[in-house]
C-alpha cells in the first residue's frame, strides 16, 4: 500500500526551544524517502519518529545555515553505520560545496554506502523517476538557497459509467488500459486525466518568483513562516516570510494543504500563526507544524 506523508522532525528556526527541534522533514513518497534540511538533532528526532536510515533515498538541503544543515554529519554517518543497502543522493546549493564536504567528513568513520553528490546550480529538474520529477527553484535569502518541488506524472482515472456504456467489463478493462483501444473504443473515451500529486518545500526566503513557482498548484506546501505579520520588516531584512505572506502565496497558488513551520523562538503561541494565515484569506486545509507530527499528502 502506497504511503505519501510528511513526517515533521523539527520546526524551530535559528534557535531551538524546549518544544521545537531544529529543522528536519521527511517526505514518504510510496517506497521512497526524501529528507529535507536536516538540522542539528535530526538523527535523534528520526529515532523518536520511527524513521530509519534505511528509509532515506535522497537528502535535499535548501541552504547552508546551521539550523538547516548541521545534522548532515550525523545523518550521513548513520546511513553508513546502518549499511543502507541502496544508493543515497544529496542535493544542495553548489556554492556550498565546501560546507557539504566539511559536514560529510566532519569526523572519522567507515564509508559503506554510495552517497552521490548532486549540487544545484540553477532552476530546473534535478531528477526524473517513474514516481516523480524533482525540481529546484532559487529563493531569496542572504546565502544561496533553493526550494524543492516533487511532481508525480499525470495518470488516468477509469470511469465505471463510461465502461458500462460501452459494455466493457472483466478482463477487457485491463486490456483497454494496457493497449489504449478495444474494439474501436479508446482509453480516452472511458477515462479522464488524473493530475499527479504535487509537493513543494520552501524554506528561508523573502517573497520572490521562486516561491510562487514552487507553490503553484501544490497539493501540499511546506513553507517557512518565521515571523508574524507585525514583524514584517524583520522578516524582509533577514530574508524570511511572515505567516500572512506565506498564506497569501498558498491562497494565490491554489494550494490544497498548507503547512506552516520554521518558527522564531520569540513566539510562544502557535495559534496566532493560524489566525494570521486565515486572515490572509487562505481557506484550504492548514497545519501549524509541530515536532513529530505526521501529515498525509492530500489524495487526488
Amino acid at each position: 500500500m502506497s504511503v505519501r506523508e510528511l513526517v515533521v522532525l523539527g520546526t524551530a528556526s535559528q534557535v531551538p526551544t524546549r518544544h521545537r527541534n531544529h529543522n528536519g522533514y521527511l517526505l514518504r513518497w510510496d517506497g521512497q524517502g526524501i529528507l529535507f534540511d536536516p538540522g542539528e538533532g535530526t538523527q535523534r528526532q528520526m529515532l523518536r519518529a520511527g524513521v530509519a536510515a534505511h528509509d532515506l533515498d535522497r537528502i535535499c538541503v535548501t541552504h547552508f545555515h546551521g539550523d538547516h544543515s548541521l545534522g548532515l554529519a550525523g545523518v550521513i554517518q548513520r546511513i553508513n553505520l546502518d549499511q543502507v543497502p541502496h544508493p543515497v543522493t544529496a542535493h544542495y546549493p553548489a556554492s556550498g560545496q565546501h560546507f557539504f564536504e566539511r559536514l560529510r567528513y566532519a569526523t572519522a568513520y567507515r564509508e559503506t554506502v554510495k552517497l552521490t553528490e548532486s549540487p544545484v546550480a540553477a532552476d530546473g529538474p534535478l531528477a526524473v523517476t517513474e514516481a516523480y520529477t524533482l525540481d529546484a527553484y532559487r529563493l531569496s535569502h542572504p546565502v544561496e538557497s533553493y526550494g524543492y518541488r516533487i511532481t508525480e506524472p499525470d495518470g488516468r482515472r477509469i470511469l465505471p459509467e463510461r465502461l458500462a456504456a460501452h459494455g466493457i467489463k472483466g478482463p477487457d478493462v485491463g486490456r483497454i488500459q494496457r493497449d489504449g483501444v478495444l474494439d474501436g473504443v479508446t482509453l480516452d473515451e472511458v477515462s479522464e486525466v488524473r493530475r499527479g500529486q504535487r509537493f513543494a518545500f520552501v524554506m528561508d526566503t523573502r517573497l520572490c518568483d521562486g516561491v510562487h513557482a514552487l507553490a503553484e498548484g501544490a497539493d501540499m506546501l511546506v513553507i517557512e513562516s518565521t515571523f508574524l505579520d507585525e514583524d514584517v520588516r524583520l522578516a524582509t531584512d533577514h530574508g524570511h516570510l511572515t505567516a500572512g505572506q506565506a498564506a497569501a502565496v498558498a491562497r494565490d497558488a491554489g494550494v490544497r494543504h498548507l503547512v506552516l513551520t520554521h518558527f522564531s523562538q520569540r513566539y510562544g503561541d502557535p495559534a496566532e500563526f493560524e489566525r494570521q494565515a486565515r486572515a490572509a484569506g487562505f481557506d484550504g486545509e492548514l497545519s501549524i507544524a509541530q515536532d513529530l507530527m505526521r501529515v498525509p499528502v492530500p489524495k487526488r
